[in-house]
């Protein structure tokens, strides 16, 4: 029988990507607020009540996506309770419902944010990779919220009572369209999570036994900022598909797409 896992806010990208990725293993449930598919269950994570009602009791793992956009958000009180709402509220309500529920896992997508003052445009402003040993710094109100929800998370794991582990993924950037991104912004070619080792990080993260962990989610790329090593090393990451990768396999797509027009152009020409 397959382990249920239930993903909040799991209708956005990195949720699309992991319930294609993961059906075949987990007995996957989306969960958000805003829903179009009948198969997705409605909820309000700022509501911790509708989450106990809400989030199957016969999970094996809670993924944490939640997401929200503001703007002036540390100049407009209501932008700035908005963030906090979401990523900071709903994420300590995910983490309280679990212990209640009983369910042992929490994996919360984190952000490279978190230590957002040490990259820029792709680049580790410490002339080595950042690591999770390196102090957090943050540019923004997002970045502090993860990070608070991060040590939450920590506070909460070693609470013997709560039997609970909790994997933080420091995430880098997940694009839906990977090829048209890589090719249009620099950055994201030193930043990308590519799908294939989204679904891998995560899987790997819903079957380890670690108390609590905390790790960036980038794949292998040349130049990227931000260290894999304990990723590697406690998890057994290793990273499938860099941004290198992606783009020569769009590459020979592209030249066996042309092969097979150039071919059928030839028959028709005999014919």
């Amino acid at each position: 029988m397959k382990k249920k896992i239930a993903i909040i806010g799991g209708t956005g990208t990195i949720g699309s990507i992991l319930e294609e990725g993961l059906s075949a293993k987990y007995d996957i449930v989306i969960l958000d607020k805003n829903i179009d598919n009948p198969k997705h269950i409605e909820v309000d994570a700022t509501d911790y009540h509708d989450l106990l009602r809400t989030i199957p009791k016969d999970c094996s793992a809670l993924i944490n996506l939640l997401n929200v956009s503001t703007e002036n958000d540390f100049n407009d009180i209501s932008q700035f309770k908005k963030k906090t709402d979401i990523h900071f509220f709903a994420s300590f309500y995910i983490l309280r419902a679990a212990i209640e529920l009983g369910i042992p896992k929490v994996v919360y997508a984190s952000s490279n944010h978190v230590t957002d003052f040490y990259e820029k445009d792709g680049v580790s402003g410490l002339g080595r990779e950042i690591t999770v040993e390196d102090y957090p710094y943050q540019r923004t109100l997002y970045g502090t919220l993860k990070l608070a929800s991060e040590n939450i998370g920590h506070i909460l794991a070693y609470e013997e009572e709560n039997n609970l582990s909790v994997i933080n993924l420091r995430i880098g950037s997940v694009r839906r369209d990977e090829v048209k991104d890589l090719q249009k912004n620099e950055r994201f070619n030193k930043t990308l999570l590519s799908h294939a080792d989204v679904i891998q990080l995560f899987d790997l993260a819903i079957q380890s036994t670690i108390k609590f962990g905390t790790y960036y989610g980038v794949s292998d790329n040349k130049d990227k900022p931000w260290s894999i090593e304990n990723a590697k090393r406690e998890l057994g990451f290793v990273s499938k598909m860099t941004s290198e990768d992606v783009l020569e396999r769009s590459k020979t797509e592209l030249d066996s797409i042309n092969s097979n027009y150039e071919d059928l152009e030839n028959q028709n020409w005999l014919n």
